[in-house]
């Protein structure tokens, strides 16, 4: 089974910025990054699948961008323009089947987690 884990998280001022990275054990087909904040329900955040289809978050568009290096199994969320509601744990999803639709989000239709990275933005 695909292992994930992330790293880069970290403390950031209001309109800083973060590149986040999800390093993947084995081939993936579609990968995701989620977020969850203290007292909230886990919500996605972007997903992009092996033809490099995206989707995003309407909250974070225009200032995140998803990217993934299939020679290295690597994802990565580059966060810009960071907001104190950005503030969460932010994990890394794996699953084999594609999910660029509209549902993209819903978790139960991811396979694999990572364990988390913790993002937190000061105004």
């Amino acid at each position: 089974q695909v292992q994930l884990q992330e790293s880069g998280g970290g403390s950031v001022q209001s309109g800083g910025s973060l590149k986040l990275s999800c390093a993947a054990s084995g081939d993936t087909r579609c990968m995701a990054w989620f977020r969850q904040a203290p007292g909230k329900e886990r919500e996605g955040v972007a997903s992009i699948d092996t033809k490099d289809r995206i989707r995003y978050a309407d909250s974070v568009k225009g200032r995140f961008t998803i990217s993934q290096d299939n020679a290295k199994n690597t994802l990565y969320l580059q966060m810009n323009s960071l907001k104190p509601e950005d503030t969460a744990m932010y994990y890394c999803a794996a699953d084999p089947m594609p999910k660029h639709d509209t549902n993209w989000s819903q978790l139960a239709r991811w396979d694999t987690w990572g364990q988390g990275t913790q993002v937190t933005v000061s105004s």
